[in-house]
């Protein structure tokens, strides 16, 4: 009788986790996706058999809840990041608090395989709350699971990503497209060449105790990407750079908005280059070809174009 296998993916009803639990469940696997909004996760379950995809309640601030999760699991990834911060939602509770306790306790379950998804630019020593909070996340996850692999993706894109959608709903509405720091560099990687890396990294055992940095085939500047974004919503609209002193008035203000569209920390991330540092381990080390920008984006951004796209010209692939 086959052995049952088991998945945790933590935040797997995320933009990345759902194609993570797509492959899991298709190679076999009992998947269980803690979340602490469980009806938020049910989505996820026509991807499975029935009861392959077992969503459950779970916070990573809970050590009893993230026991109970991955509890019998064979491989844990860890998903969960946050762009912003709100009351008890920290950085440090939800990177490296949160991290650490998940690899702590997933060693302690047995695990043979435990994949944390981090950041390029991830430094413990990084201005940025977000990047260092990434940064003392890595080194805590290899301090309790020296087996690890982190993978560390550049800008992420596809169907649902905040990135190309935000800046392409902000061209639809606006006369103009502000522009900060347009001059930094950015190596965006497709969604699903994302989860493939975390299926190559928990199927080899070569990969274990590693860091891999993944980029696209392109570095873009994001004044290139922001004209890029216009020209696949067909929308003739003026870039404007906005001067570095002014964004981090906006940001001072914006950051009590709810949802706060821009922080302070978030003008010192945009002003470094996210791109895959020389040297570093990469896609190709795990035997997976980038997928170009231009190949997906237009498609799904043909909705922002005048008419609602209803005719696109580029079709988009699906999810492979």
């Amino acid at each position: 009788m086959a052995t049952r296998r088991v998945a945790t993916i933590f935040g797997g009803s995320g933009f990345i986790g759902r194609y993570v639990v797509k492959r899991f469940a298709q190679q076999g696997f009992i998947v269980r996706v803690p979340s602490r909004d469980p009806e938020g996760a049910l989505f996820l379950k026509p991807m499975g058999a029935v009861g392959q995809i077992v969503p459950l309640f779970a916070s990573i601030t809970n050590e009893a809840t993230v026991h109970r999760a991955v509890d019998d699991a064979e491989v844990v990834v860890n998903l969960v990041g946050a762009l912003t911060e709100s009351g008890a939602a920290s950085f440090q509770a939800i990177h490296a608090e949160g991290s650490e306790r998940i690899a702590r306790l997933s060693a302690a379950a047995g695990a043979s395989r435990l994949i944390q998804i981090s950041a390029i630019g991830a430094d413990p020593n990084s201005p940025s709350r977000y990047a260092s909070t990434k940064g003392r996340a890595e080194q805590g996850v290899l301090a309790r699971f020296p087996r690890a692999v982190i993978l560390r993706p550049s800008l992420v894109f596809g169907l649902e990503d905040k990135f190309f959608n935000r800046f392409a709903e902000i061209a639809r509405l606006s006369p103009f497209m502000p522009v900060i720091s347009g001059d930094t560099k950015m190596q965006p990687v497709y969604v699903a060449d994302v989860a493939d890396a975390v299926m190559a990294a928990q199927a080899s055992s070569e990969p274990q105790g590693k860091i891999f940095e993944l980029g696209g085939p392109r570095v873009w500047t994001f004044r290139e990407i922001l004209a890029f974004i216009l020209k696949a919503i067909r929308r003739e609209r003026r870039l404007v750079d906005i001067p570095m002193g002014i964004a981090r008035i906006q940001a001072s203000i914006l950051q009590h908005v709810p949802g706060k569209p821009l922080t302070p920390d978030q003008l010192l991330m945009l002003s470094k280059d996210n791109v895959v540092s020389p040297g570093a381990l990469g896609l190709a080390d795990l035997g997976i070809t980038p997928t170009p920008v231009e190949l997906v984006v237009p498609g799904y951004l043909s909705r922002f174009q005048p008419g609602g796209g209803r005719r696109p010209t580029i079709p988009m692939p699906l999810d492979r």
